[in-house]
């Protein structure tokens, strides 16, 4: 069903807040933050592109945008420079990011030019006032995720049409180098934004393929959920109950044909009792 009829051109990083019982999520082209709670709509709007944030409590976020990290107060709307995040790269932008098991922050990058993106990315990790780099070289980052017990982290690049597995150490670091999880490379499927279930289960979007698709711990493809929206982007569980899947959805490079024929691209969908998912961590600032 849908969930928010607000039409996104590039709805992204979508998150339950633990503390609030709500929805959020991003428009990353139009520089907004968009909320639900129970029906209730909000809107942030930005003077750049924001996509993605990580909870510091029951009022704040830290928000990742093209030009750094930043707390955001959501009840007086005031926004606080935390750090800078690749200041001699103004033709980059931020992409994915989630916060870990540990309460670090990855957050990501790419190139504003969609002709120009190749290795023009990269992830890197905030945790406990350092902002470190850990994969550089990245075209489109995206599918970030943990697993529930925190001793692995998946990322991908879209544009390779591949997902990683590497470890993590203690405090949430990587450690050895990372394994293919998934590698759909002479297919139509290209990853976008992930997230787990309680099981362990990788739920990623996958853009202009009208789904989510799940995957076990070893990459074995478990099921499916359809959307009626060619590009769905970023999915995330919520509710009361965990067990609800939001999946957000974009407008981007759509044609107006493909507009009238998908007329819910861009809207926000959810799917009850889907699977149970993970209450998201704090960030560890």
């Amino acid at each position: 069903m849908i969930y928010d009829t607000r039409p996104c051109t590039l709805g992204e990083g979508i998150f339950w807040h633990p503390l609030r019982q709500a929805l959020f999520w991003f428009d990353i082209s139009e520089g907004r933050l968009l909320s639900n709670n129970g029906g209730r709509q909000q809107i942030w709007q930005f003077p750049q592109s924001v996509s993605a944030a990580g909870v510091i409590s029951h009022d704040e976020l830290l928000i990742c945008g093209e030009n750094g990290l930043f707390r955001f107060n959501l009840e007086t709307a005031v926004s606080t420079p935390v750090t800078d995040l690749e200041p001699n790269k103004p033709a980059n932008r931020s992409n994915d990011g989630k916060v870990d098991r540990q309460g670090g922050f990855w957050v990501s990058t790419m190139g504003k030019d969609s002709s120009d993106l190749h290795g023009k990315g990269a992830i890197y990790r905030w945790f406990k006032g350092e902002l470190r780099l850990l994969y550089p070289n990245i075209s489109i980052p995206n599918a970030i995720c943990f697993t529930p017990d925190g001793k692995a982290a998946y990322f991908g690049d879209t544009a390779q049409q591949k997902i990683w597995r590497v470890a993590l150490d203690a405090a949430g670091w990587p450690v050895g180098e990372p394994m293919v999880y998934l590698d759909f490379t002479g297919t139509e499927i290209y990853p976008d934004g992930s997230t787990v279930d309680a099981a362990g289960n990788v739920w990623n979007a996958q853009w202009g393929s009208s789904r989510v698709a799940c995957y076990a711990p070893d990459g074995s493809y478990l099921r499916e959920v359809k959307v009626e929206a060619p590009h769905t982007s970023c999915p995330a569980f919520g509710g009361a109950a965990m067990d609800t899947l939001f999946v957000t959805t974009a407008l981007e490079e759509m044609s107006d044909a493909a507009k009238a024929a998908f007329p819910q691209s861009g809207k926000v969908f959810a799917f009850d009792g889907v699977a149970k998912g993970l209450a998201d961590v704090l960030v560890a600032l």
